[in-house]
Order: C-alpha cells, then structure tokens, then sequence
C-alpha cells in the first residue's frame, strides 16, 4: 500500500507546475528539491536558469525515459515531461540514465547511457540534439557514440566539458573512467596525441558517476564510491594541475547523515556566475527506505578551504534561500 502510494503521487506531477515551500512567508528549498524518484542529476545553468538533468529512477525496463526541471532561483521548479524516450533511440530498450547537457552553436546536446551494456551488447553512451533545453531531443548518431568497453570501464555516467576550446568526455562504471577526446560536432571521438583514443584517468576508490570543473586554475575531478543500491554511498575527490591529472585521492565530501538520508551520491555542481559561489546536486535515499531505485534529488551549499580543498558538506533537509541569476 505504501509503494502504491508513492508510485500514485509521482503520477500526479503535471508539467509546467512549480514546486516550493513556504517559511515564514519566505521561500526556501526543501530537500528533495522537486517530487519524484530522481538520481544522477546533472545542474547547469542555461540562459539565466538553473537546469537540472536526472536518471528517472526505476527499474532498468521502465527507465526509458527522461524529464528535466528548471529554475529561476533554485527554490521553484517547473518540470518538463519526458525530453527524450526510447522512442526517439531506436538502439535504446532500457534503463536510459545519467545524462549529460552541452549547449553550443544556438543547440542542445544531451548525453546519456542506454541499455546497461556489457561486452557484445548493443548500448553505451549516446547523444541527442534538440533546438531548445526541454527538447524533445533527437537520436543525432542512430548509434551509440561509445558502445564497446575500454580500459574495463563500462559506457556509462558520461560527464562533457570544454578546455582551451577542446571537448571532452569523462566516463565509466566498473571501477575504471576513461578521457576522451569529442569532435566539434560531437559525432566522434579525436585521438590523442600519441594516437591512442580512450585514456584511462582512474583514482584509487573511483567507482562511477565523475564530473569535473575548475577553480582558480586547479582541475576538480569528483566521483562516486560505494554501491549504488546501498546506504554507504558518496563522493570523492581530486585536484591537478591538468584534466588528464594525475589525480590523487584527497577525501569524501558527501556521505551519508543516518540522521537526515541514506546514499547520497552521483552528484553535479553548479556555480553562480562571477561568484565562488557553489552548490551540489546529488541524490540521496530517505531514511527507512530499502527500494534502491527510491532515490530524490537534492541541494546543498559546497565550500572551499583557504588551501583549496573542499569541505565536507552536510546533507539537509533544505533551507537555501532564492538565488537569483543576473
């Protein structure tokens, strides 16, 4: 009856409807930030709004599709319905997750994985296209754009970001991520220099979900540990002077609170433009919950140390005031 609910509720959500709490006549967040079992959410901020980009958590036959949510201030939310299904992939049968947003040249590219695929099966990691951030967004490819294993790592948790005008590529499950290199118009992949392709960056206790950004010219590379399903899931890190490090393990800086949620892991952040200003983006499973795919996206604030290390967040139950974009 209690999952019946739940599934009931998640149902109800209409697009286009704006979700908040009220406090003391002032709006603030509430964590989860939005309904719905959410994971692997990807933040960005696209024409003076902030973006979220999730994995609709269900089991791997039902997650076929993708919504998104945006924001003018991170407190009130509107969701957009299904950007993107396995109707417009045709490779695509199954468990559709983690996806990755670029936007270049007045399009919208969103990376995702398909199919959990393994060695000699038809999946791995796509990408679409769509005029505008809600889509819908089209297979541009009508294949995966890395569908075979390399370096042991599995074609998964993609993560796209440009550097002195190259783009890249982070990925991988299986306790291995690899670098690539993408061509402009993300069609392929570019080799190296020394004519290898997929470049094998992982640090100790790297498990999956990796993103990367940068701070005062250091390279922040953060990911995932522990087991998905479990309540012992969280995020590491590593800073070097270059993308392709090397990186050397420094901390965990989310984790778990037995007294607020369980496993909060695969994560994003996003700053405020011209501030040092931060914020994390993650999942988390509620107390008392077992079904691994009840899973809820959250915000919390991140900080830095004087020395450039980050500190280790404390998981809440919300109170972030409005943020406005200029």
């Amino acid at each position: 009856m209690k999952l019946w609910l739940r599934l009931c509720m998640a149902a109800f959500l209409v697009p286009g409807t704006m979700y908040a709490q009220k406090e003391n006549s002032k709006t603030v967040t509430t964590n989860p930030v939005f309904p719905g079992w959410y994971a692997d959410p990807e933040a960005t901020i696209i024409n003076k709004q902030f973006w979220i980009y999730p994995t609709y958590s269900a089991p791997y036959g039902k997650q076929v599709f993708m919504d998104a949510f945006s924001s003018p201030d991170l407190v009130n939310w509107t969701k957009h319905s299904r950007i993107i299904d396995t109707a417009a992939v045709k490779w695509a049968n199954k468990a559709m997750w983690a996806p990755a947003i670029l936007q270049k040249g007045g399009k919208y590219y969103l990376f995702f994985g398909a199919n959990d695929v393994h060695e000699g099966e038809i999946g791995g990691i796509g990408v679409a296209v769509a005029d505008k951030p809600e889509g819908p967004f089209r297979d541009l490819l009508g294949k995966p754009l890395i569908g075979t294993i390399h370096n042991g790592a599995q074609p998964i948790d993609q993560y796209v970001f440009q550097d002195k005008g190259q783009y890249y590529m982070i990925y991988g499950g299986w306790g291995h991520c690899n670098m690539v290199k993408l061509k402009a118009d993300f069609t392929g992949l570019e080799p190296w220099e020394d004519g290898s392709t997929y470049k094998e960056i992982t640090p100790k206790g790297y498990v999956e979900g990796p993103i990367m950004f940068t701070r005062k010219g250091k390279y922040y590379f953060m990911w995932s540990e522990g087991g998905w399903t479990g309540p012992n899931y969280k995020v590491a890190y590593a800073v070097a002077d270059s993308p392709m490090g090397p990186f050397e393990r420094i901390g965990t800086i989310l984790q778990q609170d037995p007294k607020v949620a369980t496993g909060a892991g695969h994560h994003s952040v996003v700053q405020i433009p011209g501030k040092d200003e931060w914020y994390i983006v993650y999942h988390r499973r509620p107390l008392g919950e077992t079904d691994a795919n009840y899973r809820v996206t959250c915000i919390d604030p991140m900080y830095f140390n004087a020395d450039g290390t980050i500190k280790p967040v404390h998981i809440s139950n919300g109170g972030l005031r409005p943020v406005k974009l200029k």
